[in-house]
C-alpha cells in the first residue's frame, strides 16, 4: 500500500512538473529542476524501498526477463548471418583482437580439452585418428626429414646443457653408481 502511494506521489510530481499549475500563475518547471526533484525522491529510503518492491513483483519480473526463445533466435541470427560472418572474419584478421579473444577463452579451452580427454568416445576418436595410415605416413615422413632430425639434435643438446638437467643426470648417475656398488658388495659377500 505504501508503495502505491509513493508511486502516485511520483506520478503527480511528473504531471505537475510537465503541465505547470492549474491557475497558470505558477511557472512551468524546467527539465533540470524536474530531474533533480525526481532523483532526490528516488534517493530517499522510501524511494529505494519502492523500487525494490517493484522489481521484486512477479508480474514485473515476468515482463523484464527476456523470452528465452527470442534471445536464442537473436543470438543465432547475429552469429550465423552473412553480415556476422564477415564481421568475425574481419575481426580475426586483426592480431590484437585475435590475441585478446584467445586469452579470454584460454581457460575455457583448457577445461574443454581436459574434459574431452576424460571422455571415452573422444579418446577412441583420437586413437582412430592417430591410427589413420595417411597420418602415420605423413608423420613418418616428417620424422625422417633432415630438418626434423637437426631440430631434434639441437633440442637434445640444449636440454643436456641446461643446468637443471645436468644436476638431474648427475643425481641419477650417482644413485646408479651407489646401487651398483652395493650390489657388487653383496655379490662379494655371497662368494665368501
Amino acid at each position: 500500500m505504501k508503495t502505491r502511494v509513493f508511486l502516485l506521489l511520483i506520478l503527480s510530481v511528473f504531471l505537475l512538473a510537465s503541465c505547470g499549475g492549474a491557475d497558470g500563475g505558477n511557472e512551468k518547471l524546467d527539465y533540470d529542476q524536474t530531474k533533480k526533484m525526481i532523483v532526490d525522491i528516488l534517493k530517499t529510503d522510501d524511494g529505494k524501498k519502492a523500487i525494490q518492491e517493484i522489481i521484486s513483483d512477479e508480474d514485473i519480473k515476468q515482463q523484464l526477463i527476456m523470452n528465452e526463445d527470442i534471445v536464442k533466435i537473436s543470438i543465432e541470427q547475429a552469429l550465423t548471418s552473412k553480415k556476422a560472418e564477415d564481421f568475425w572474419k574481419k575481426s580475426f584478421q586483426d592480431p590484437k583482437f585475435a590475441e585478446a579473444m584467445a586469452k579470454s577463452l584460454k581457460t575455457e579451452h583448457e577445461k574443454l580439452l581436459t574434459d574431452l580427454m576424460k571422455d571415452p568416445q573422444y579418446q577412441q576418436l583420437f586413437i582412430d585418428v592417430l591410427k589413420d595410415p595417411e597420418l602415420q605416413k605423413e608423420y613418418a615422413t616428417v620424422v625422417k626429414s633432415k630438418e626434423f632430425r637437426e631440430h631434434l639434435q639441437q633440442v637434445i643438446s640444449e636440454t643436456l646443457e641446461s643446468p637443471l638437467y645436468k644436476a638431474k643426470i648427475e643425481d641419477i648417475l650417482q644413485k646408479e653408481a651407489k646401487k651398483a656398488g652395493e650390489e657388487g658388495n653383496d655379490s662379494k659377500k655371497e662368494d665368501t
